[in-house]
């Protein structure tokens, strides 16, 4: 294992993702996007200072396509905590925030979340890291996996998209046109895409038990992760519009997160 080289990474993501201390829940939102970002623009300049057989051109686009994941999804998020701003300053938010102020988490409790969150950005940045350090020379499979992650990013995307225009439209009812007619969750069926191409462009390149776990581990963490995602907003789409008829419709036969695999439901219904 690369071991220098990971803690390069790791400091990189662990200052990108530190805006969470500022905001607890940005250590899980903006602070993910910046040090996927980071992260790979940290692994390119070291490709670049002591370059290896790797092509170029695939280092290029993996983080590339990187880049483009954490700029969408911490530029959506900045953009939409910029037009909640004006809410923010109306009595009731102003009751809440205060609400919470009197429950700020302690220093170590945030320090641990900060660590816990760098290691896993690190681990998914990793196979970018692994393809240049083992000096790996093939192309297609790279290729197979930028390919899928293009597909993933495009897909969250689109649905992130969709269900603004939908909320405009009716914010009374959660989005269930377009690619929510195919999934309720379909952003985050992108999220798992878009990783499982990065963990598919790695298979070729890792060489040793501790590169397969730290990908895998990376994997697994990211798929579960979107499915806990998926379990709290269908929790509280059921607190909201459980006794909605449309709702519960649609709900009940549109699978939750995988397209046509049976599971449409997170959380046990009352």
């Amino acid at each position: 294992m690369p071991w220098g080289l990971l803690g390069i990474l790791l400091a990189v993501c662990a200052a990108m993702c530190a805006v969470g201390f500022y905001k607890f829940v940005y250590f899980l939102s903006i602070g993910y996007g910046f040090a996927v970002a980071g992260g790979s623009i940290a692994v390119l300049v070291m490709y670049f200072i002591n370059p290896t057989a790797t092509p170029w051109w695939i280092m290029l686009i993996m983080c590339a396509l990187f880049i483009a994941y954490g700029v969408r999804l911490s530029g959506f998020l900045l953009v939409r905590e910029l037009k909640n701003a004006t809410f923010k300053k109306t009595d009731v938010a102003k009751d809440t925030l205060a609400k919470n102020d009197e429950k700020k988490m302690p220093v170590f409790v945030l320090a641990t979340i900060w660590v816990t969150v760098a290691v896993l950005y690190t681990a998914q940045v990793a196979p970018m890291l692994f393809r240049f350090n083992n000096a790996s020379t093939d192309v297609i499979v790279p290729v197979i996996g930028f390919a899928v992650s293009i597909f993933g990013l495009i897909l969250e995307s689109i649905a992130d998209n969709q269900k603004s225009a939908q909320k405009k439209e009716r914010p009374d009812m959660v989005a269930t046109k377009g690619l929510y007619k195919m999934v309720r969750c379909p952003n985050y069926l992108g999220e798992i895409i878009f990783w499982t191409g990065v963990f598919i462009s790695g298979i070729t390149t890792y060489a040793t038990v501790g590169q397969w776990i730290t990908a895998v581990l990376a994997y697994v963490c990211i798929v579960f992760i979107m499915f806990n995602g998926a379990q709290r907003l269908e929790k509280r789409q059921m607190a909201r519009y459980g006794d909605n008829e449309e709702y519960n419709t649609y709900a009940n036969k549109t699978p939750i997160i995988i397209p046509l695999l049976p599971i449409y439901h997170l959380n046990k219904k009352n």
